[in-house]
């Protein structure tokens, strides 16, 4: 939440602005500078707004508002380096939306690891009429997520966004199981 920083100068203070008749005026210099400590955080926020909107540089609550105002797949419980990054990507990700790309770069940047993607359909080519129809004829999409220490909540989200990113017209199910863990020896 923004608020008042205790000793933050304005960059544009009143005093020097008032007419010269109350350059010497004690009572006048006094009460404009209870002004400057009022406004100096919001002229602070507007001198420096462009950085508010570079989601790299913006306060972490600014980013989590961020990122609702612009459609990113988030939820408040990932990282702060995560949820910088889904902020980031969120435009892009939105003209991928309903491809498997886009599933796989939304699934990979809210957990941190890249999704196993199944799906029904498929392409192929053929020179001869009336060739095998490739794919299957019930549509479906199968994503499964692999992590270090999974939890029924990650089940929970994975669903969840899947269900925001997904084609549309698409069935589809998730699982999330632990990873294989490698030990040194």
């Amino acid at each position: 939440m923004r608020g008042s920083v205790d000793g933050l100068g304005s960059s544009a203070p009143i005093s020097t602005m008032l007419p010269a008749v109350y350059a010497d005026d004690d009572l006048a210099q006094r009460f404009v500078a209870g002004l400057d400590e009022v406004l100096a955080p919001i002229l602070n926020v507007l001198d420096c707004l462009d950085s508010y909107f570079d989601p790299a540089l913006t306060p972490i609550d600014f980013a989590q508002w961020l990122g609702t105002w612009i459609g990113a797949e988030t939820d408040d419980t990932e990282p702060e380096r995560r949820l910088r990054a889904a902020v980031a990507a969120a435009a892009g990700l939105h003209r991928v939306r309903g491809t498997r790309r886009g599933l796989s770069e939304a699934v990979r940047l809210a957990f941190g690891t890249a999704p196993e993607i199944t799906e029904s359909g498929d392409a192929a080519w053929s020179a001869r009429p009336r060739g095998p129809v490739p794919g299957t004829p019930r549509p479906h999409l199968h994503v499964a997520l692999r992590l270090p220490e999974p939890t029924p909540a990650d089940t929970h989200r994975l669903d969840a966004l899947v269900a925001a990113a997904r084609p549309a017209h698409m069935p589809y199910t998730v699982s999330v199981t632990a990873a294989e863990r490698i030990l040194d020896r």
